[in-house]
């Protein structure tokens, strides 16, 4: 599989970059990516399984993989869940899907968000990696709009090898994600 165009721009920009920068005695010792985890929860299927299916069809033409039904690990009463439920659809991009991912999202998908001023720097969990919410899936464009029954929102986690999340700022500073200060 040819390498992807991220990929390539970590391995001759930002790798030398953050040894030098940050002081790292070899490559191996710098952050990395490691991998990407989209995942929609719908607590609607509870009464309409077929959301499932639209959740799971919409993920995998965002990702170019086949995504997974989540199931609930535990009962919960007062939602009138049940343990295994079906509640969500969740990918993991690792290699380079997962480079591919990120260049079109930071270079595609994030542009055509609405009043989009940068994504917040303090989404960090004090490891390196970082989490993001989207309101709806109409902002990628492989979602065709006739086909969309409802909106519907996904999480998008960015996992790192940081030790640190001022390690994995300056990471994903240099991938060209749009953090703002």
């Amino acid at each position: 599989m040819p390498v992807s165009r991220l990929h390539e721009r970590y391995q001759r920009e930002v790798l030398p970059w953050l040894q030098k920068e940050m002081g790292y005695p070899n490559r191996m010792a710098a952050p990395r990516l490691e991998k990407i985890v989209l995942n929609m929860g719908l607590g609607e299927a509870l009464e309409n399984i077929k959301v499932l299916d639209a959740a799971v069809r919409e993920l995998s033409l965002i990702t170019g993989q086949k995504a997974i039904i989540t199931r609930a690990r535990k009962a919960i009463a007062g939602f009138k869940l049940r343990k295994n439920n079906p509640i969500g659809a969740c990918v993991t991009l690792r290699g380079e899907q997962m480079y591919e991912f990120l260049d079109r999202f930071v270079n595609v998908v994030l542009p055509r968000v609405r009043d989009f001023k940068g994504l917040s720097s303090k989404s960090f969990d004090g490891r390196g990696n970082y989490t993001l919410g989207l309101r709806d899936q109409l902002v990628f464009p492989e979602i065709d709009y006739s086909r969309v029954d409802k909106v519907r929102g996904m999480n998008i986690t960015i996992c790192t090898t940081a030790k640190t999340d001022e390690e994995g700022r300056a990471l994903l500073k240099q991938l060209g994600v749009p953090l703002r200060d």
